[in-house]
């Protein structure tokens, strides 16, 4: 029981300031739409943009990674499992750069792709500022981190 305690301990644990909160809004709120607009338009983002790449199984995988999208980016706004949430994310983003911008580096050239990839590029950048930092003082990790840790002190 000590090693799921501190396995979770670990995952919620955060910086002690505000400042991914920023970072967490930012992430959080633009895969919320964007999984919400793979449903809301799915010939556009959703099962017909994963056909065009030539996914197998478009259909499956296109609601599997809105659906994903949807609710990592919820818990991320929330500031509940952030480190954990950011890692589902983390994995699109690189299948969305392996599958739509290293074809684009390799027909258009390196400026055509930097320029297609800097949502990408910021995206993953912040995903890995929250898997290092955490989700921050206004969370719902901080508080259960606090929970804990105030319940730790009582069993002393």
């Amino acid at each position: 029981m000590k090693t799921i305690d501190k396995l979770f301990s670990h995952i919620i644990n955060s910086s002690n300031d505000y400042k991914p909160l920023i970072p967490r809004l930012i992430v959080g709120n633009v895969f919320l739409s964007e999984g919400i607009q793979k449903f809301l338009f799915p010939d556009l983002v959703g099962v017909g943009r994963f056909t065009k790449i030539g996914f197998e199984n478009a259909d499956f995988l296109a609601y599997f990674v809105a659906s994903f999208e949807i609710t990592c980016g919820i818990l991320l706004l929330l500031g509940f499992l952030t480190r954990l949430s950011s890692i589902p994310l983390l994995i699109i983003m690189a299948t969305a750069i392996v599958t739509t911008k290293i074809p684009i580096l390799l027909n258009d050239g390196f400026w055509v792709m930097a320029h297609e990839s800097r949502t990408d590029f910021a995206m993953t950048m912040l995903l890995l500022y929250l898997i290092i930092y955490g989700a921050g003082k206004l969370s719902i990790d901080a508080v259960l981190r606090k929970k804990i840790m105030t319940d730790k002190w009582k069993t002393f």
